[in-house]
């Protein structure tokens, strides 16, 4: 934190402009090293963007550039910064750099802007977190979840939970520890109510989880079924171009194909796999469909493909593994040609890729087998990551400890134990755990010493 850092932060290549930035003490004092404007950079006014020239130690002009002072704490990172806006060339760029580096900066760590931003407490955990969701956000919902959570929105809500336990905490440890100030605890139903209302709400959290990873990630979804039931025609009916060969020969597709698409707002990975069928002599083939398998047995959503102008009994329906139910898209293909009356009651999407008839039907079919409710661009999205869903895990786990060791009389001292344990995972979320925070509340609350 008493280093000056450097770095290029726009894509290496070239382009109308590049943004360089500078944050730490010696900050205006490299940017004033090399750069010649009419004022020197530290009597600049800050937050306004100057013209002026970059010079190397010959005093000889490298490029002219927009430079931008920005006095701590209010700046990105809480510190002073200097960011420099120079033409996009990818030469000039990094001659500017070097002279940054010459001057006194060191080349920044990756992420250490956005870390310097969450130790000097511009950011908690979360929104760091969100600022590398919006960068990798490959769709509207991605990007607008991330949006949300850069302003704040999961930091708030772990904050006022994290809140609620220190004041439970300190109703308990008071108990504890000044029983001769007549503290009385919470009664035990006021009690019990707040443990339950606050592990309402961390369920309510966990249950975004998977969104948050489809919406990272991409739901994986599997094309699978016979040979030339129509499956490449599926994929490139979805994608919009001819990304699969589309043969009346079986066995086309041998090797998993993938693309990547988006429908109401969500990211879908598209894997076009070998068709499977009982019996075939083709080493190729055959190892194909063991690749379809393998890809089943990781499939977010499987589009099970079969030809609907024939009857139910002929199809060789592809075995679904344990546990894929809800996400199993049954589609009958060569709809065009007429449905068999066979599948009249099986639950499917009627579908034809010659004509994309029933396209639409099949794309709320696949919203629905990854999202719970409707998909609203105005909604407000909490979609936590992996990381938040281990410290919310454990916080509720310690929560139903709570809970239960209250209710058996075992002792105020092992309630108050998993109520800590519950407060710190949830601090973890935002980077906040303060266990003075406690006793400030005991103090403060009970007027203890009075």
């Amino acid at each position: 934190m008493t280093d000056t850092i450097a770095a290029i932060s726009t894509a290496f290549g070239e382009a109308a402009i590049s943004v360089l930035r500078v944050s730490g003490p010696e900050a205006v004092r490299v940017g004033d090293n090399i750069f010649r404007g009419k004022s020197p950079v530290p009597e600049l006014s800050p937050r306004m963007q100057h013209l002026g020239r970059i010079v190397d130690a010959n005093d000889a002009t490298v490029d002219s550039v927009l430079l931008t002072v920005f006095r701590g704490p209010a700046s990105y990172t809480g510190e002073d910064m200097v960011e420099i806006s120079c033409h996009g060339g990818v030469l000039v760029t990094r001659r500017i750099y070097e002279l940054l580096l010459a001057n006194g900066a060191r080349a920044a760590e990756p992420g250490e802007f956005t870390q310097r931003a969450f130790l000097n407490g511009k950011l908690d955990l979360t929104q760091a977190e969100a600022v590398m969701d919006l960068i990798h956000a490959q769709s509207e919902l991605a990007l607008q979840a991330a949006s949300q959570q850069l302003e704040g929105r999961l930091g708030h809500t772990a904050e006022q939970m994290r809140e609620d336990l220190i004041h439970l905490l300190a109703h308990l440890e008071a108990y504890i520890d000044f029983p001769e100030e007549d503290i009385d605890p919470d009664t035990g139903d006021a009690m019990l109510k707040r443990m339950e209302a606050l592990q309402s709400t961390l369920r309510s959290l966990l249950d975004t989880a998977e969104h948050g990873r489809i919406l990272r990630s991409g739901a994986r979804t599997v094309i699978c079924g016979e040979p030339n039931v129509g499956k490449s025609s599926l994929l490139n009916l979805l994608t919009g171009f001819e990304r699969a060969i589309v043969s009346p020969q079986a066995g086309t597709t041998r090797d998993t194909i993938e693309e990547v698409l988006h429908i109401h707002g969500l990211p879908f990975r598209l894997v076009d796999t070998a068709g499977l069928r009982q019996h075939t002599s083709d080493f190729i083939e055959q190892h194909g469909m063991e690749r379809t398998r393998k890809e089943l047995a990781q499939a977010d959503v499987i589009l099970e493909v079969v030809d609907g102008s024939k009857p139910q009994a002929e199809a060789h329906r592809v075995p679904i593994p344990a546990g894929r139910e809800k996400a199993h898209v049954v589609i009958l293909n060569k709809a065009d040609l007429g449905i068999h009356d066979s599948w009249s009651s099986a639950p499917a999407v009627a579908l034809s890729c010659a004509s994309a008839q029933g396209v639409e039907a099949l794309r709320n079919a696949m919203r629905d087998a990854v999202w719970s409710g409707a998909v609203s661009g105005n909604a407000q999205l909490v979609a936590i990551n992996a990381r938040h869903k281990a410290c919310f895990e454990r916080a509720a786990a310690a929560l139903r400890e709570a809970a239960e060791t209250f209710r058996a009389g075992t002792g105020t001292e092992f309630v108050a134990l998993h109520v800590r344990e519950a407060m710190q995972s949830i601090g973890e979320v935002t980077g906040r755990v303060d266990v003075e925070e406690v006793l400030g509340a005991i103090f403060s609350t009970f007027c203890i010493g009075k």
